[in-house]
């Protein structure tokens, strides 16, 4: 097949491709491609490989109906239209599992940087304020015995957990789609319901899908139900949360911290509050972005184009809802 692909990969990925005999074309700027130069490069291409945040809506499918597979390099896929995508008979897949330790890495650097003030701390080193660190008012949060909730206990949420209690002994609840009894033998976990897990969590870590009925689930109203003590962490996307809403909890002590590998808009201002203010860490969307993760995505995402080709179901195909 002829295959475009919309952002830089890894080589081992496009080397796969060619290997088997497939004609690669490859986006190599490091900005994102525009909507119609993706269009105008798909009509050339019987595939597409997608990386990155455009959405692939009805428009897109409308333009492309003559794609014979998209594999994504993402676990997520809220910029598809999956379901139109079903209606032109073009298969969809993601790349589920070989992200997940390296996520839920960076969800316990995060809910550890926040409790230890670690971001504020370095910005006193750079402006030459040493003295400040050790102030009352600026002293962190231990994690040892403390409640963790999970919201949404996929992978990611099970390898959080898994860290959290091994490392902090920590107390694990969880809401989610449905209930998980082996992990809960596992790691002592508890499945409650979202009211529960909002006021008895000390921190509450975000592993959810976005979808119309997680979207802005974190608003005014949950935040005033959490402890006052309690960390926010969001590595999984910036629309489940309120950004306005977490800034004024923020801002009025209704939490205590908050830490975002995501965040809506994304990229963010510069000039977001969220980047002043104490007890907060922000990062890049940084989840995957290690070599040997990236590198295994490329090869999943390669693998299910290559299973199309060869007239197989793509292994990690997503089915519509």
């Amino acid at each position: 097949m002829k295959i475009f692909i919309s952002k830089k990969i890894p080589k081992a990925a496009t080397d796969l491709l060619k290997h088997h005999g497939h004609i690669v074309s490859m986006y190599d700027k490091e900005d994102e491609i525009s909507v119609q130069d993706l269009i105008d490069q798909c009509q050339k291409n019987e595939a597409l490989l997608f990386s990155g945040k455009n959405k692939l809506d009805a428009d897109f499918f409308k333009s492309c109906s003559h794609l014979k597979a998209i594999a994504l390099m993402s676990v997520g896929y809220d910029n598809v239209a999956v379901d139109i995508a079903a209606t032109y008979t073009i298969p969809v897949s993601n790349t589920p599992g070989v992200l997940s330790k390296a996520t839920s890495d960076i969800a316990f650097l995060l809910m550890l940087a926040v409790s230890r003030n670690a971001f504020m701390m370095h910005r006193f080193i750079a402006d030459d304020q040493w003295s400040l660190a050790n102030r009352a008012e600026n002293l962190g949060i231990e994690l040892y015995g403390k409640t963790l909730g999970i919201f949404g206990m996929g992978r990611i949420g099970y390898e959080l957990a898994k860290k959290a209690k091994g490392v902090y002994d920590m107390n694990i609840i969880y809401h989610s789609r449905s209930q998980k009894p082996e992990l809960e033998k596992e790691l002592h976990a508890m499945y409650v319901d979202f009211d529960k897990l909002v006021c008895e969590s000390d921190v509450i870590s975000v592993h959810s899908n976005l979808s119309e009925e997680t979207e802005g689930i974190f608003d005014s109203e949950v935040f005033r139900k959490m402890k006052d003590s309690a960390i926010f962490i969001n590595t999984a996307r910036g629309g489940i949360h309120n950004e306005k809403d977490l800034i004024t909890a923020l801002k009025q002590q209704q939490i205590w911290g908050a830490g975002l590998d995501v965040t809506d808009p994304e990229p963010m201002q510069p000039d977001n509050p969220l980047l002043k203010m104490r007890n907060v860490a922000v990062l890049p969307h940084i989840g995957s972005a290690t070599t040997e993760t990236r590198e295994a995505m490329a090869i999943m995402a390669a693998e299910n184009l290559i299973a199309i080709a060869e007239g197989k179901k793509m292994p990690q195909q997503i089915i519509p809802d």
